[in-house]
């Protein structure tokens, strides 16, 4: 008797280190109504910001720093970036935001997303801190590596984030996020340029996930802001947003 044996190939696994994202998608990521906001509030978050405590995590001259470390192969990252990024663009600007995919061997494959990769944040109000640990490049022993967080911002992963859960946000030692915020299965199949033409649309999927967790994450900045800038801080999506936050 002759056994077949049907082997099928393993699947290919990918990667490719991040580019410049385009000006039509840092645009639309700044540029979301504040009715659209105002309409979502909390969207679809399905985990809120925890309660930290420790001493005020600051710029040297008193800013308030928002410290994101992930990696750009990490699905749950790829969802976060978006909201991280739209939630911030409120308070200042971005410039030389990347753009990548999560892994192809992951769950939610491919996610399209954005990376802080080489980005600078420009803002009168907060700092901005972000680390992407590894590409999305697979290598022997996992994905290649990329930036390294500085010692004190590890130390901050360390105490606040024993589990080690990606991504690790701190939010001036106020509030802290481990993980996403949102069902990543909401950007699946889509392209960098179609999330962000959708977060503008209040009734889309994306925008109620995106926006919401950005709503949310802005409600704790404002908290570090002294509730500045006061139309963005007392906005109906942000006030609404901030009912999710533990008090």
């Amino acid at each position: 008797m002759v056994v077949r044996i049907n082997q099928q190939p393993a699947p290919e696994v990918t990667g490719a280190p991040s580019g410049p994202a385009s000006a039509t998608v840092t645009h639309a990521i700044a540029a979301v109504p504040a009715a659209t906001f105002d309409t979502v509030g909390a969207g679809t978050l399905t985990a809120a910001p925890s309660a930290i405590t420790g001493p005020a995590l600051t710029t040297a001259d008193g800013q308030p720093r928002v410290v994101y470390i992930g990696a750009e192969y990490c699905p749950y990252c790829a969802a976060e970036r978006w909201a991280v990024a739209t939630a911030l663009s409120r308070f200042g600007s971005f410039t030389d935001l990347g753009q990548t995919t999560s892994a192809s061997a992951d769950v939610y494959p491919n996610t399209a997303t954005l990376s802080f990769h080489g980005a600078t944040y420009t803002s009168d109000l907060l700092a901005f801190t972000g680390v992407e640990t590894t590409t999305n490049v697979p290598t022997a022993s996992g994905y290649a590596p990329l930036d390294t967080p500085s010692a004190a911002d590890q130390a901050l992963d360390t105490q606040y984030n024993p589990q080690g859960s990606i991504p690790f946000i701190d939010l001036g030692n106020k509030y802290m996020i481990a993980g996403a915020s949102f069902d990543p299965a909401v950007l699946q199949g889509l392209s960098q340029d179609e999330i962000s033409a959708k977060l503008a649309d209040p009734l889309s999927p994306v925008a109620q996930a995106v926006d919401g967790a950005a709503n949310v994450i802005t409600a704790a900045v404002c908290a570090l802001t002294g509730q500045q800038p006061a139309a963005v801080c007392g906005s109906a999506g942000v006030v609404a947003a901030a009912a999710k936050l533990p008090s």
